[in-house]
């Protein structure tokens, strides 16, 4: 993983004009006022537990690491538990990209980027055995709900 590299990624994303329109972008995909990034994609082929979880540990520690940066610029925050986020999807609207992410992932970091009006999210997306593991940026104008 190259943390210097996913640090420029989310500065830049952070300033980006978000598209008109959702679809794809050159780092992953985005939409009216929202950019996902996808900063690293795991290869694990299904039905191999083990080398997932692997994947997900390696994974776990980029996210952790990238952290690690943003604290030292922004803040210590506690971890965001999107499990929560998942459930109230049940019962009300959750913004957009709020909810897809809480499908994917069960914990992010999350920080308001000063003086942008924008949310950050950094996560692992690996809820889907079915799917790669990813660590994910998730820039956004919308306020977590």
């Amino acid at each position: 993983m190259n943390i210097a590299r996913h640090i420029a990624l989310i500065d830049e994303l952070c300033f980006r004009p978000f598209p008109a329109e959702h679809g794809p972008s050159d780092v992953g995909f985005g939409g009216p006022g929202h950019h996902v990034a996808v900063l690293e994609t795991g290869d694990v082929p299904v039905g191999d537990p083990a080398r997932r979880a692997v994947t997900v540990d390696q994974f776990e520690k980029g996210r952790d690491a990238v952290y690690e940066v943003l604290a030292s610029r922004w803040g210590d925050v506690d971890p965001w538990n999107l499990q929560t986020v998942l459930l109230r999807t049940e019962r009300e609207e959750i913004p957009g990209p709020w909810a897809w992410l809480a499908v994917r992932s069960g914990v992010a970091w999350l920080w308001e980027v000063r003086g942008t009006g924008r949310w950050l999210a950094v996560a692992v997306a690996d809820r889907d055995p079915a799917d790669a593991v990813r660590l994910l940026a998730l820039v956004t104008e919308t306020a977590p709900p």
